[in-house]
């Protein structure tokens, strides 16, 4: 969990802004995991988070205490706590009629994203515990997920286990095995 102590100022940001991105840019390829053409896990954690509330605060000039633990608030819950993965969830089409197509045909595909320690079950998104972000008419191209694990895939996950991922949806259906190493050694330093 981030505290105000971890932040920097908005002046002190400004000025390691850039080294920073760097950095964080460089973590995020080891947290990214596409999912057939369309569709994108973005894993979070500490840092990623810590780096969007300091774009936030950048962004909006918040500087006041109330404003920054507000901030503080909304992205500590999506920051691991050593029992789950955390991600955002983002179906990316480049042509809007075509993003809105598939959207419409998409409805609930947010609850059959899956991520799997090998030797264990399927583990499916807690999807969206904000707020809900489908309709009758489509679902959003948004979601923000959480994948629980038992203290025994967690343990195998640290022991080298592989992860595979997918989604089991009538309209976007797509499995894989065993994520890269990369990918994968970074989710295992998420769990306790």
């Amino acid at each position: 969990m981030l505290k105000r102590d971890d932040l920097l100022s908005l002046e002190s940001y400004s000025d390691q802004r850039e080294a920073f991105r760097e950095k964080v840019m460089a973590h995020k390829k080891n947290r990214q995991l596409k999912l057939g053409e369309n569709a994108t896990l973005y894993f979070e954690d500490r840092l990623t988070m810590q780096y969007q509330i300091q774009e936030m605060l950048r962004v909006e000039r918040i500087f006041d205490a109330e404003g920054i633990q507000e901030e503080l608030d909304t992205y500590n819950a999506l920051i691991p706590d050593g029992c789950n993965w955390k991600a955002t969830f983002m179906l990316e089409y480049v042509d809007e009629n075509e993003r809105k197509a598939a959207l419409a045909k998409m409805i609930g595909i947010e609850d059959k994203v899956w991520m799997q320690v090998a030797g264990h079950e399927r583990i499916y998104a807690i999807a969206d515990e904000d707020l809900e972000r489908d309709n009758a008419e489509k679902t959003s191209a948004v979601h923000f997920m959480r994948f629980e694990l038992s203290s025994a895939m967690a343990e195998a996950v640290k022991l080298g286990a592989n992860i595979g991922a997918g989604i089991e949806h009538t309209a976007y259906d797509v499995s894989i095995e065993a994520l890269p190493a990369n990918i994968r050694d970074s989710l295992a330093a998420d769990l306790n």
